[in-house]
């Protein structure tokens, strides 16, 4: 199981983490859901400056996926500044509550 204290960094996802937090989006190359939730993690990444938002190819990166034990996609991460896992979800996210995750991951780097 992924320690809730599991770090990401740059190398492992593939481009660099924000300054304030990172959302983070396991992704296959035909999920549908993808698609949508691709739109919310980039539409709440622009409202916040220092969010990054970083889509990972399930497919290109299968030994990240298995360390982070992803069953379906999408998946999301919630990175606060340092990389460090604040949140997970599987399946389409609600923009709700990406920006409710969003604001733990800043308040934990505070």
């Amino acid at each position: 199981m992924v320690s809730a204290m599991e770090s990401l960094g740059a190398e492992e996802i593939g481009a660099e983490l924000g300054a304030r937090a990172t959302l983070v989006q396991i992704s296959s190359a035909f999920c549908q859901p993808c698609r949508a939730t691709r739109r919310v993690l980039m539409d709440v990444a622009s409202m916040v400056e220092g969010v990054a938002d970083v889509e990972v190819d399930a497919e290109s990166h299968l030994d990240l996926v298995r360390r982070l034990e992803v069953r379906g996609t999408p998946t999301v991460f919630v990175l606060d500044a340092s990389g460090r896992i604040v949140r997970r979800a599987q399946g389409q996210p609600r923009k709700a509550d990406v920006i409710a995750a969003l604001g733990q991951a800043i308040s934990w780097t505070r």
